[in-house]
């Protein structure tokens, strides 16, 4: 039997694809023990129990980022985490170690190789966080989501989606989809959308442009976030809900897309072949827009730039697109050929080649 550990967690987009490996693992192997490592204050400290894997703790220390008392007390700290990730890699009789990234993966690299366990490191992001980049020195393989990522000795093998993602026919499930949402399925339909939380630049340009869009013979679909006080106008063609937990049948729906480039967002519009304006997320280190530069470079998707997208801006470039379908048929054609499905498959692989390897 072997015994997996899937370290990872604090935000979605490392949480989600560690999961969708662990669920492929179990399914390949219902034998196997998969194990999941994370801290107490993570998403995973949720999810994972939820999804029926038992989550091991260890101690969430964030790498210093300036020299004050947390930089003192860091290298204390981090070895303790590697102690309690020691530890449980000797009770559990732990295999192999796949980390994707987050404050729990940068222990598990260093406590796998301190124990003599291989290991395997997944980047979710175009632009590389610090724990992948440290772990890839000295990982038994490396698997990237987007080409260009700058990891050492890395392969492309896409992003671990969700199940229901991964098995989704968007045409069979189109007439499904509309009736879930109260939309036609003969017209087309505009999905925009900003994240878990939504995005209230996108809210703001689609409550002051929402009837041009409807105006050029488009619905829209909309879904601004559990956070939003937008008010739904409440008029046929344009449906708009805080949340989706069906965002399958959203995509399915979907004829074009304008939202946030996140990696899992990213990966997955991509995997399914629509085309997208990406309105990438200007706070943090720049990783949105570089998420998103395979799917423009092959001409599947646009980006627009987020301090200036306003109702403005909609009316300006995305208005002008809805009446183009045949650019918009070009963009999705070049879709088909962006993502891959396969993503968990991928990374599988990589663990095994790892295991065959020690």
């Amino acid at each position: 039997m072997t015994s997996y550990l899937l370290a990872g967690g604090g935000t979605a987009g490392h949480v989600n694809p560690l999961l969708a490996v662990a669920d492929a693992l179990r399914e390949r192997d219902p034998g196997a023990s998969v194990l999941v490592l994370g801290t107490a204050e993570g998403l995973e400290s949720r999810l994972v129990p939820e999804r029926g894997y038992e989550l091991l703790i260890v101690d969430k220390v964030p790498f210093p980022r300036r020299p004050n008392r947390q930089a003192a007390a860091f290298p204390s700290r981090f070895r303790r985490a590697i102690a309690q990730v020691r530890a449980h890699i000797r009770t559990h009789g732990i295999d192999i170690v796949v980390g994707f990234g987050g404050y729990a993966s940068a222990p598990a690299y260093v406590a796998a190789r301190r124990e003599r366990v291989p290991f395997v490191v997944h980047e979710a992001n175009a632009k590389p966080g610090l724990a992948n980049v440290l772990g890839a020195r000295s990982a038994a393989g490396v698997g990237v989501a987007f080409a260009g990522t700058p990891l050492r000795g890395s392969e492309v093998v896409g992003m671990p989606l969700r199940r229901e993602v991964i098995a989704l026919d968007r045409q069979a499930t189109r007439d499904e989809a509309a009736a879930h949402f109260g939309l036609d399925p003969s017209r087309p339909v505009l999905l925009v959308f900003g994240g878990s939380l939504g995005a209230q630049r996108l809210n703001d340009a689609m409550a002051d442009s929402w009837g041009d869009i409807l105006a050029a013979g488009w619905q829209l679909l909309h879904v601004t976030g559990e956070r939003s006080d937008m008010v739904d106008p409440e008029v046929p063609g344009y449906a708009l809900r805080r949340y989706v937990d069906r965002m399958d049948l959203a995509f399915a729906l979907a004829d074009l897309i304008v939202s946030r480039s996140g990696s899992a967002t990213v990966s997955e519009v991509s995997a399914l072949g629509i085309p997208a304006l990406y309105v990438p997320y200007s706070v943090g280190n720049g990783e949105q827009r570089l998420n998103a530069a395979s799917a423009v470079s092959a001409g599947a998707a646009q980006l627009l730039d987020d301090a200036t997208f306003d109702g403005d801006a909609v009316r300006r470039l995305v208005v002008p697109l809805l009446g183009d379908l045949a650019r918009i048929e070009r963009m999705a054609a070049a879709a088909e050929n962006v993502g891959t499905r396969s993503g968990t498959e991928n990374v599988i692989a990589l663990v095994d080649r790892a295991l065959g390897a020690a």
